[in-house]
């Protein structure tokens, strides 16, 4: 994340280079750096002239070098950005490799060349990995780790001029997952509902991103963390009836990570909350809860729960098992879990 705040404070100061590769599995990063050149490295009334976007499917690596090559026209700059860059005939390949070699080498000092290459990766012990971290602005973009994204949401929302409380970041986490550009979209849709609030609170997060106030993750965390059964079952009876607003396989993510961080608490010899909260990666206001919760499951049951979970998993996704439902896999792991 370092780098994606030095390359857009670069830009954001006027400074640009001749190219960039963008590339990894976080679209959101790439999607910004390329979303601001394509809005402010040329003006509005020139961009018909000095600007050219194309898709990798639809690109052709000879035809690219040569709108980088071209000269801007009454304009200080050009523009050429791939979108989809992954997508690229032959980008690795002998031929392209000997483009970009000489187009790298000397590229046109007035051309911004924008590589928006998603979902992975090049091979850093590939040649062309090498030249385009010699010559070009090269940003590798990870998934973010679940433990990072709270902060992420509150500088995200404190870039808006807002505030989140805890329960409604501790909702949109373990509600949205990790795919940031579907945070930020769900965030920015809630904040024009409530252009006139400072603070997000849960009740703005149950009303606008589409979560249930009674039955959702958060919610099903609670009822395992206090044994409540019948809670529990009201719960996935709930997800049962909706599958496709609460898949199965994001769920078991969730009552993985719960478990795991459970496991962590019977193995800290420091029991401050303070500690905790920094172990599992959760702010202090939710320590009480993961407390309460390994009172409830001594070691041996959590240890066999995280087997049910992985049991649980396995089917799902159809490995070893005979097909089951969502809901009455569910089912099976609730029940397993709190007996």
């Amino acid at each position: 994340m370092a780098q994606y705040q030095e390359i857009l404070s670069n830009l954001k100061a006027g400074q640009y280079a001749p190219v960039y590769f963008l590339q990894g599995e976080e679209t959101y990063f790439i999607d910004q750096i390329v979303d601001y050149i394509e809005e402010h490295a040329v003006e509005e009334s020139m961009k018909g002239f000095n600007q050219v976007i194309v898709y990798g499917k639809d690109a052709d690596i000879p035809t690219i070098i040569n709108h980088a090559k071209g000269f801007p026209m009454m304009s200080d700059r050009k523009v050429v950005i791939i979108k989809e860059a992954q997508e690229l005939a032959g980008f690795d390949k002998e031929l392209g490799e000997k483009y970009f070699t000489n187009y790298l080498e000397n590229p046109q000092p007035s051309t911004i060349l924008v590589f928006a290459y998603k979902y992975k990766s090049l091979d850093k012990r590939k040649k062309l990995s090498k030249l385009f971290v010699k010559h070009a602005v090269v940003m590798s973009s990870a998934k973010m780790y679940d433990n990072q994204l709270p902060t992420w949401i509150e500088g995200y929302v404190k870039d808006k001029g807002k505030k989140i409380d805890q329960k409604a970041l501790f909702l949109i986490t373990e509600n949205i997952g990790n795919n940031l550009t579907r945070i930020s979209n769900e965030i920015d849709k809630m904040l024009i509902n409530i252009s006139g609030v400072d603070l997000i609170t849960s009740d703005h997060v149950y009303k606008n991103i589409g979560i249930s106030k009674e039955y959702n993750v958060f919610e099903l965390q609670k009822a395992l963390s206090y044994r409540n059964v019948m809670k529990a079952n009201e719960i996935i009876h709930y997800f049962k009836s909706d599958p496709k607003s609460n898949p199965l396989i994001p769920i078991i993510a969730n009552i993985f990570a719960f478990y795991n961080k459970i496991l962590l608490i019977h193995h800290s010899k420091n029991k401050s909350d303070q500690y905790l909260a920094s172990l599992l990666g959760v702010h202090p206001f939710f320590v009480k809860e993961y407390i309460m919760a390994a009172k409830n499951y001594p070691l041996s049951k959590v240890i066999d729960n995280i087997r049910y979970i992985k049991i649980a998993d396995m089917k799902s996704k159809g490995i070893d098992y005979p097909p089951q439902s969502e809901g009455e896999i569910m089912k099976e792991l609730v029940f397993t879990l709190l007996h």
